[in-house]
């Protein structure tokens, strides 16, 4: 794990969107279109490097992905680049839905 990087669980995670937390997927388009977490914002990690300036700077930062994998490289880029307050939901949208947290759609 990179310093600066947090690795947090989907209960903890849902606390912190409660609290005005980011929450960026950067799973693709096809898996976004089939399921989301309502509020997270969409951004592909092949589309990162060139838009994350498309998104607005906040105190916390949580990544997604379907499994953990993906958001973990995000974040790690976005501590890199300077940004502070990146979290990594480690089991990806596939630990939200089995937490039974509230999911718009299907897990591809």
């Amino acid at each position: 794990m990179a310093n600066d990087v947090q690795e947090s669980l989907p209960a903890e995670v849902a606390e912190l969107a409660k609290s005005g937390a980011l929450m960026v997927d950067v799973r693709e388009q096809q898996e976004w279109d089939a399921g989301h977490i309502s509020g997270a914002v969409h951004l592909p990690l092949s589309e990162l490097p060139n838009r994350w300036k498309e998104l607005p700077d906040a105190d916390c930062t949580i990544f997604i992905c379907r499994s953990g994998g993906r958001s973990q490289a995000a974040a790690e880029a976005f501590a890199a680049a300077g940004r502070s307050g990146c979290i990594n939901l480690v089991s990806g949208v596939q630990g939200w839905v089995q937490a039974s947290l509230p999911f718009d759609g299907t897990v591809v």
